[in-house]
């Protein structure tokens, strides 16, 4: 499914189960899109509220994002090049070497990112390595997930673990409608 141009937007998720929001901004830039995002909610029984920040090219590339929550944690990467992260202090982070895209844990809005980026490309199950963030610690990882387009607008997301699938509606700039079992739109 060819996604129309980007312009800019806000979209809000609620968590399908308990208590939280999201409000995303997407914005576009002379060089992408840049998705700033505030969420509230939380983790078993442990409450969060963290912002963050993804800067993307015009083909949806990360090239930096920065997390932070609302009691001063904070994580910032960047990729200069396809899969080569570094830290804020310009350390290379090669135990996130070969992952292109993202996973942020409270939000589905990162699906987006590989949807995006792989328009027309996922109609074979496609692998990738991810930068994952869990919201407890902060503490990238990497994490195996896999991708295919289902029908125009329908996508399979599955960890490669086989510890979780989810079948994903999309609207026409590939953002997520629907979660099941985690977020709906709001």
């Amino acid at each position: 499914m060819p996604f129309r141009p980007l312009s800019s937007r806000d979209v809000r998720w609620a968590p399908a189960e308990g208590e939280g929001l999201e409000h995303l901004h997407l914005a576009t830039t002379p060089t992408g899109v840049v998705a700033r995002s505030s969420l509230i909610g939380s983790r078993g029984d442990r409450p969060y509220g963290v912002f963050y920040e993804i800067d993307l090219d015009a083909s949806w590339h990360v090239t930096r994002f920065c997390i932070e929550t609302a009691h001063g944690q904070r994580l910032a990467l960047a990729q200069a090049a396809p899969g080569r992260w570094t830290g804020e202090d310009g350390t290379h982070r090669t135990d996130l070497d070969g992952c292109i895209d993202i996973d942020l844990a409270g939000t589905p809005f990162t699906n987006t990112l590989p949807i995006r980026r792989l328009d027309g490309r996922l109609a074979a199950p496609t692998e990738l390595r991810m930068v994952y963030v869990p919201f407890d610690t902060f503490e990238p990882l990497v994490d195996e997930q896999r991708y295919a387009e289902r029908s125009p607008g329908l996508y399979r997301y599955e960890a490669v673990d086989g510890g979780f699938t989810a079948e994903l509606p999309v609207d026409e700039d590939g953002l997520v409608i629907d979660y099941p079992t985690l977020f709906r739109r709001a």
